[in-house]
């Protein structure tokens, strides 16, 4: 075989894998136990840091997720380090303004990051320009994010626009992302070949097994084109989480698009994740693959955040309404994709609408802020009825909504200014004032890893 076709991997061990399957609980220790072993295996790379990787380590840790980053970043030498950014939302859970943003970014890159994966909960790529820009400035590569979901308006042409909008913006390639597994084998193969012709981008594709798709999917967007796929090794795979790298390794040996990855040494990596597991039993999702998703839509981790809500509420044996009130609510808004931090407006949205038997009557603010345009541009237009439920008369914000926010380093350094040692705890605390100051206090007496 040539080998012009060579399939790349992205390992999510690091990152979404633990956050998928171990509520993001992972300590730096049991990630430096294998950090050489894994720099030798030869990955496209490695995803270490974004999403919930964050707030989790200074919230549940005692871990600076900084000092983490440049840790992995002295052992991991040859592979480029990955992370996840929600645009202007950065890896919190609403939007920053742009000084808070392309510091963020800038700093990242500083600290070890080399590919900065930047999504937006609404494909607005409004809500992206900023992180795109300044991950360039700051020499990394800006890979733009089409946000996957099911719909009546998202189709391949809705997602073409997107990435067309991406492209326009300077990102170096094009990721796919389908947070709840929800992208069959045969759309996966449409979308890639099309992207590939006529965006002429580097192509990356992310899922999960929660439907028991993504080991079918990943082999026909390869087929189709795709030059990268993010995969998990076994330990911490499948369910919620992504396929597995040893199997994917394997299905393609011997064919023109073999990764060239060493399964013995994947093996060896995989058992040493297999031996740590036990330490957080406490906090193990089951696996298992639940294709009911297809109908409701709703990712894997958004099911064990509503389960919570409804047991909190002693509604618990709602569950299922609430699955069924899910894609009602998600049409009413414009068919929002659901992912942070649209998952948790629509679930929460659903459980008052069931609990309460009355829809909209109990509305929560995100959701009222994302009805007046705080959020972004929804997907589809929002039915006017619907608007006048949640915010009456109230005037729609069709800007960026970035532009109402005013500059926040300036004013953040002086209220930090006695326990923040860097730039970087700045930023930690702008993100997570509460969690970053009490980590800060715990620093200071020595508490902290």
């Amino acid at each position: 075989m040539s080998g012009t076709r060579k399939a790349k991997i992205t390992e999510t061990i690091l990152r979404d894998a633990h956050q998928s399957l171990m509520a993001t609980r992972m300590r730096i220790e049991d990630m430096l136990a294998v950090a050489d072993e894994l720099d030798a295996i030869g990955f496209h790379s490695l995803e270490v840091w974004g999403g919930a990787t964050f707030d989790t380590a200074l919230r549940f840790l005692d871990e600076d997720p900084w000092e983490r980053l440049r840790r992995l970043k002295f052992r991991i030498r040859n592979t480029p380090l990955q992370m996840l950014l929600r645009g202007q939302n950065l890896v919190g859970y609403r939007h920053y303004p742009d000084d808070v943003v392309t510091a963020f970014c800038e700093l990242a890159v500083r600290n070890g990051i080399d590919i900065i994966r930047i999504f937006d909960a609404l494909n607005d790529v409004r809500n992206m320009r900023t992180a795109i820009e300044a991950t360039k400035k700051a020499g990394g590569h800006a890979q733009g994010t089409v946000v996957f979901t099911l719909s009546p308006v998202h189709d391949t042409e809705h997602y073409l626009g997107i990435a067309r909008e991406l492209k326009e913006a300077g990102v170096d390639s094009i990721c796919i992302k389908d947070m709840a597994g929800l992208m069959g084998p045969y759309q996966a193969s449409e979308l890639v070949s099309r992207l590939k012709k006529e965006i002429g981008l580097p192509v990356a594709v992310h899922t999960h097994y929660t439907a028991g798709l993504g080991s079918m999917s990943y082999l026909k967007a390869i087929e189709a084109g795709a030059d990268v796929v993010d995969t998990a090794l076994s330990a911490l795979a499948l369910g919620s989480s992504q396929p597995p790298t040893e199997s994917l390794v394997a299905a393609l040996q011997g064919t023109e698009y073999d990764t060239g990855l060493d399964l013995e040494a994947l093996s060896r990596i995989n058992r040493h994740f297999e031996s740590v597991k036990p330490k957080y039993k406490d906090h193990l999702a089951p696996i298992r693959v639940n294709p009911e998703i297809l109908s409701y839509q709703v990712p894997g981790g958004m099911i064990s955040n509503l389960r919570s809500q409804l047991n909190e509420l002693g509604h618990g044996d709602k569950l299922q309404e609430v699955f069924e009130e899910v894609p009602r609510v998600r049409a009413d808004l414009g068919y929002p994709p659901l992912v942070t931090p649209m998952s948790q407006i629509v679930g929460t949205q659903a459980v008052f609408n069931v609990v309460t038997g009355e829809r909209y009557k109990v509305k929560s603010k995100e959701i009222r802020d994302y009805v007046k345009g705080l959020y972004g541009r929804p997907p589809a237009p929002i039915a006017e009825e619907v608007r006048k439920q949640i915010i009456g008369d109230e005037e729609v914000y069709e800007g960026r909504p970035a532009d109402l926010l005013e500059p926040m380093l300036e004013s953040a350094r002086e209220e930090i200014k006695e326990y923040a040692r860097t730039e970087e705890d700045v930023l930690s605390y702008i993100l997570f004032p509460a969690y970053a100051k009490a980590f800060f206090e715990k620093r200071e007496k020595g508490l902290t890893k």
